[in-house]
């Protein structure tokens, strides 16, 4: 790949889609949020997540717990056999 072709992002942070209607698929695909501040019973799609540059995202909803981004770590290791 080329240079020009590779895209540059200098702040970037991560984000997870969170949906709040209850999955059919279970971990390693989804895990449960526990994190505060969320107004519903609400799940993470762990293979839905996404780098964004700061500027495009919005304001910040709550944030995932320690616990949860380490089940989150474990279940990408999971989907790619890591």
């Amino acid at each position: 790949m080329s240079a020009a072709a590779t895209p540059a992002v200098l702040d970037a942070r991560y984000a997870l889609e969170v949906g709040v209607l209850e999955p059919s698929a279970g971990f390693p695909l989804t895990l449960e949020s526990r994190a505060k501040g969320l107004a519903k019973r609400s799940w993470i799609k762990i293979s839905q997540i996404r780098t964004l540059a700061s500027e495009r995202i919005g304001r910040r909803v709550t944030r995932a717990s320690e616990e949860d981004v380490a089940r989150v770590i474990d279940g990408l290791n999971e989907i790619v056999g890591g």
